[in-house]
This record gives C-alpha cells, structure tokens and sequence, in this order.
C-alpha cells in the first residue's frame, strides 16, 4: 500500500524521487508510464498523490491525468507533474485536469517536500 505514485519512464528519475520521498517517511509505488500509473491506481487505493512526467511513451502524463479524473472518476488523488515541460499551453492542460502542481525538474526534494506532506494532510 502506497501514499505516493512515482510515474516516469526514467529509471534515474524514479529511483531518485522515490529514494527522497522514502527517507521521509513515504510509502511509495513507481510506474513506467501513464498506462501503467492508471494500473497501479486502480490497484492500490491508498495512493493519495501522484507526481508525474509528462512525455512518456505509451500514455503520456497528461492524458493519464485527465483519464485519472474522467475514466476513473477520481477526484481524491492529488496530482503532481514533474517535468522539463514549462509550455503555458501544456499548463493550462494540466489545470484543466485537476493538476495540484507543476515542478520543473531536475527534481529538488527539500524545496517540494512541504507540499507533498501537506498534499498528503501531513
């Protein structure tokens, strides 16, 4: 059982995200791409937030978002996307999704961990 879904096709960055987040006290699932983060949050109910890449093959991170609010109806899962994508269009995308945040990567732990534990209700 997970509090946090890491979605991204780069190892590196899964493993990196998932590392911080684990040393503070996160319980944390890793999927490969959008595809497979819906899989992973139709199997675990106790995902409460999602952080994201946006390209990614298969599904990307976007499309997985709004599938996250419209296919699966889920309103409760906060979602994150952590991206090299900094487009206003893409953004606005993302805020029609239901998107919580946007975090430019290279991922910066200390500087989001606040957020996510507050995401979390922590």
């Amino acid at each position: 059982m997970a509090q946090v879904l890491v979605v991204d096709d780069s190892s590196t960055v899964r493993n990196e995200v998932g590392d911080f987040l684990k040393q503070n006290g996160l319980d944390v699932a890793f999927a490969v791409d959008g595809r497979d983060g819906l899989d992973q949050l139709k199997a675990d109910p106790s995902i409460k937030l999602i952080l994201c890449d946006v390209n990614m093959p298969n599904m990307d991170g976007l499309t997985m978002a709004e599938k996250v609010r419209g296919e699966q109806n889920n309103q409760a899962v906060n979602i994150i996307m952590l991206t090299t994508e900094n487009s206003p269009v893409m953004k606005e995308r993302g805020k029609a999704a239901g998107i919580k945040g946007w975090i430019v990567k290279p991922f910066n732990g200390p500087a989001v961990i606040g957020s996510v534990k507050k995401l979390l209700g922590m």
